[in-house]
């Protein structure tokens, strides 16, 4: 079940890894950073970012994220041209 899950929200997942990566480098934050920011580990951040890994992600762990960066959690959410 946990497979097809991820199959099916793998446009998700991408979207969510790509949206972490570029607010991160908008603020001009390495991975360690923001991982501290955030108060998770650099891995975690790594594999979130990782387009080709389905991480999962607490809703928690959504939130220190774009608490970190100072941005709504919404924006993690949104998928390139739904904007």
């Amino acid at each position: 079940m946990k497979n097809v899950m991820e199959i099916q929200h793998a446009t998700e997942y991408k979207a969510i890894g790509l949206n972490v990566a570029y607010y991160r480098k908008m603020k001009g934050l390495t991975q360690l950073q923001l991982a501290e920011l955030a108060d998770i580990s650099r891995t975690h951040i790594s594999n979130i970012e990782a387009i080709g890994m389905k991480t999962s992600v607490s809703l928690e762990v959504l939130f220190q994220i774009a608490s970190a960066l100072d941005i709504p959690v919404y924006k993690l959410f949104i998928c390139p041209g739904d904007e």
